[in-house]
């Protein structure tokens, strides 16, 4: 065990090391990571690891969509909620559905619960992947908003389409009304328990004297709780991260209260999400020996031309989804057309930036060893070279080609989109507004001038006592503490982009660190 682990350690510090290689090339760093896991199934000795599938599935995927759920904006959301909603439920089933025939065509010995298995697994395309792609280059708010509010929203429709493709490959039995009944009251259920859930949360972060640890330590909790507490109801887990992440973000002003639980759980976040999906792909790699040693009857050939066939069908129903979701409702309604049309280009980059990565992933890997009666699981390996092979030709083929199509197109903003450095000065314009006010009514010291000559960092002309600047100091973080509510109301008007209200709350944070320093 000791020798295992110090064998993941080792590989997980080589993967870091092609990450910073990543940044370097200035190549989005989710390639790399897959590179990674087929390489390291190359490496001799390479240790077998066994893991229990619903552990994977238990530890990976609540914090990953979590963490997804936190950070997408719900007035972009909703605002797009009709495209955005037509590619994570509406393509989701499209491509599980013609996945699953296909393959019951295509590979012998292949069921259509299987089929279906193996739909839920590649259907749903990756945020993180089309983002670090996308990455630095210009990309209209509204094709971005799509992506990110697709990837979250269809990360919970395929892997309720993945649970009941796998209790008809355990139970034999399968039927199509019964499904899509179970379907909307499983998820339904799920959003309410993680709305309910969330709000218990909320009140514990709002109303006990919690510090900054424990803060973080609640927010690493939360998904799990949720994903647990609908699971033990037999609801959608799934549903209930995403809805109860949704609610917290929407919330988050009020939760957080000072910059360093803010800062601090930014930190942790970021470390635990890029480790993770660093994680899976080791555990692809280790397993990857054994995998294809279990094909069984299907060679290795056998299982990459499978594995090519997936992914140009995928590819391809994409673009076969897209394009009429994107035009067809503009024929039908008279609303929708006086919206500006997406044209031919912005289609065309949604198409390509469906590239599947870490969701898919430990999905496949969650899958059992064994059914109930102690046969081992019909064609799990085969699945999981797929997947592999999959999320391995279109984050490599669709993401190195990405950047070029976008520099051939010359993709230009089609919305009315106001510039970051209007929205930044307005902003701004708003919390000076509210310190001016805050400083003018306090009598008898002379904040004010002082206030100006910070914010024009000027030098004071004489330096401020210890017991002054204290007392300035207790004023700064009222000042702070105000500005984040408006920030907060600004984001409720929905006056300007969730993004540039981070990036001004952020800049809260980082001003009231100045003062306070690091809290325990």
């Amino acid at each position: 065990m000791h020798h295992t682990l110090l064998y993941i350690l080792a590989l997980l510090f080589a993967v870091f090391l092609l990450v910073l290689l990543a940044r370097k090339l200035k190549i989005a760093y989710p390639i790399f990571l897959v590179l990674a896991g087929l390489g390291i199934c190359f490496i001799p000795g390479v240790p077998t690891l066994h893991l229990d599938p619903d552990l994977i599935f238990l530890i990976f995927l609540p914090p990953l969509l979590y963490e997804a759920a936190w950070y997408t904006s719900w007035n972009d959301f909703w605002k797009w909620k009709r495209p955005i909603i037509l590619l994570a439920f509406g393509l989701v089933f499209f491509t599980s559905s013609i996945v699953a025939y296909a393959s019951v065509a295509l590979i012998p010995g292949f069921t259509l619960a299987l089929g279906f298995l193996l739909g839920g697994i590649v259907s749903p395309p990756d945020a993180v992947a089309a983002a670090s792609v996308l990455k630095g280059m210009s990309v209209p708010k509204r094709l971005m908003t799509i992506l990110e509010g697709e990837s979250l929203v269809n990360d919970a429709s395929s892997l309720i389409v993945f649970r009941f493709a796998l209790l008809a490959a355990i139970s034999g039995s399968f039927s199509l009304q019964e499904a899509v009944v179970q379907f909307f009251l499983v998820a339904g259920m799920g959003v309410v328990v993680g709305l309910v859930g969330a709000n218990f949360m909320y009140l514990i972060h709002r109303y006990l004297p919690t510090n900054v640890a424990i803060d973080a330590a609640l927010t690493v909790m939360t998904p799990y709780l949720l994903f647990l507490l609908a699971e033990q109801f037999h609801f959608s887990g799934v549903m209930a991260v995403v809805s109860g992440g949704l609610y917290m973000s929407y919330r988050s002003h009020e939760v957080f209260q000072n910059g360093s639980t803010r800062l601090n759980m930014l930190g942790v976040w970021t470390t635990m999400i890029f480790v993770m999906n660093a994680l899976v792909f080791i555990l692809i790699g280790l397993e990857l020996p054994e995998i294809i040693q279990g094909l069984g009857e299907y060679s290795v050939i056998q299982a990459i031309k499978y594995s090519l066939w997936v992914s140009v069908l995928v590819i391809l129903l994409r673009f076969l989804w897209v394009y009429p979701a994107a035009h067809l409702p503009r024929w039908i309604s008279r609303k929708v057309r006086k919206e500006p049309s997406p044209g031919w280009k912005g289609p065309l980059v949604i198409s390509w930036a469906g590239m599947r990565g870490v969701v898919s992933l430990a999905t496949a890997l969650s899958i059992p060893l064994y059914l109930t009666d102690g046969v081992a699981f019909p064609q799990r390996n085969l699945i999981l070279f797929i997947t592999f092979g999959v999320i391995l030709v279109t984050l490599v083929f669709q993401g190195l080609t990405l950047p070029f199509i976008l520099r051939i197109i010359h993709l230009e903003e089609i919305d009315a989109v106001v510039p970051a450095e209007i929205q930044r000065a307005g902003i701004q314009k708003h919390l000076n507004q509210i310190a001016l006010a805050e400083l003018k009514g306090i009598e008898g010291n002379d904040w004010l001038n002082i206030f100006k000559a910070k914010l024009e960092r000027e030098e004071q002309p004489q330096p401020l006592s210890v017991k002054k600047r204290e007392e300035f100091h207790a004023v700064l973080l009222k000042i702070y503490s105000l500005q984040r509510k408006e920030l907060f109301k600004l984001r409720r008007e929905n006056a300007f982009s969730d993004e540039e209200i981070r990036r001004a709350e952020l800049q809260l944070d980082l001003d009231e660190m100045s003062i306070t320093g690091a809290e325990h």
